[in-house]
């Protein structure tokens, strides 16, 4: 039995470190790498602290429009998937790579296996929803980390193969948390890499990731953003994305920002400690949103809708507009008295589950 499992993008090293370690006591695997993130602080950096198989193959498409990134991975895909003769194609998310790497296998009828399946956000505007809607409309294996996410599935017709097993980013989490506690807390505060000189201890700090085009190809709103973080009362950890490096630094040179100190983009493991002992969590990335619940942390989304919307009961996750007063009011909120749910997301054996449903099938 052959896999060719397809990532491109931080998230997928990520759940792929979780699954590779479990789907190769069952099959060959054949891991391809995309390059959608090419960067080496948000590509290479994963696959050395998380022990992933190095990739097997790598495209390396780099950045460029939606369209021309698409088409360059179909071109590669579809060679390394005639060359390897794979059983399965095996896809994750809802990346450019995600849909690439499904729609290239399923016009030469390998079926495809896609890894969080059926979720929704309801927003056609956003390129991971066109992704993941296409992807789980081509699949023929839909793993999905909810019950939620079935129902959005069996709401569209797709009710063959679907399977609710817990999130495999759970397995993660949960695996490499525990490799985190046993680390000294000052050697991860001797491992952040300011982009500018920082002179103040932190002690108490909110974490904070800023990605999504529609927040970073926006200055206005980055702008209004930055204004939220410079008066909390908390310094705020901010890795700086490679796509708003230069932004930031045409901002320093105006602004001299006091409250926000900007870092290198972290490690999966640094993000793990930084995240777990953070006041709480502000960001517009759908996986940070689940990772901080897994972890108990309190969330302030930089957006008006969210995949994730199990995070939302009891406030544990609050959506927010991009304006500098509900940022702060957001942030600033009373703390929710619920408890977190421990088994939201599965008990960190997803990746087992998914593995016994495709191959050891009936």
């Amino acid at each position: 039995m052959k896999v060719v499992s397809v990532v491109g993008a931080r998230p997928q090293f990520i759940k792929a470190a979780a699954v590779s370690r479990v789907i190769r006591s069952y099959a060959e695997e054949i891991l391809v790498h995309t390059g959608q993130h090419y960067d080496s602080d948000m590509s290479d950096i994963f696959f050395e602290e998380l022990d992933i198989p190095r990739p097997d193959y790598y495209l390396g498409v780099g950045s460029g429009t939606h369209a021309r990134q698409t088409a360059e991975m179909l071109i590669g895909l579809e060679e390394i998937y005639l060359k390897e003769k794979p059983d399965f194609v095996l896809v994750y998310g809802d990346t450019n790579s995600t849909l690439a790497g499904a729609l290239a296998a399923s016009k030469i009828l390998i079926p495809v296996i896609h890894v969080e399946a059926g979720l929704r956000s309801f927003n056609m505007a956003m390129p991971e929803e066109q992704n993941r809607i296409l992807t789980d409309h081509i699949s023929e294996y839909l793993f999905c980390p909810t019950q939620t996410a079935v129902s959005h599935l069996r709401n569209e017709n797709i009710t063959n193969h679907v399977y609710q097993i817990g999130d495999v980013m759970c397995d993660a989490v949960l695996f490499y948390l525990k490799k985190v506690k046993s680390v000294p807390h000052g050697e991860f505060m001797d491992r952040l890499s300011f982009l500018f000189q920082w002179k103040k201890p932190l002690e108490r700090w909110y974490i904070a990731t800023v990605h999504r085009a529609e927040n970073t190809q926006n200055k206005e709103k980055l702008s209004e953003i930055l204004k939220a973080f410079e008066e909390l009362e908390a310094p705020v950890i901010f890795p700086v994305h490679p796509r708003i490096r230069k932004f930031v630094n045409s901002l320093m040179e105006r602004n001299h920002y006091s409250n926000v100190c900007f870092v290198e983009p972290l490690g999966y493991l640094e993000m793990l400690f930084f995240t777990s002992n953070a006041v709480k969590v502000i960001t517009d990335s759908g996986g940070l949103q689940k990772e901080a619940y897994i972890m108990h942390k309190n969330v302030v989304t930089l957006r008006t809708q969210t995949e994730w919307v199990e995070t939302l009961e009891g406030n544990h996750n609050i959506l927010c507009p991009i304006d500098k007063s509900c940022i702060l009011e957001a942030v600033r909120g009373t703390d929710i008295a619920e408890e977190f749910n421990d088994f939201l997301y599965g008990n960190g054996n997803a990746a087992q589950i998914m593995c016994d449903l495709v191959f050891h099938r009936d």
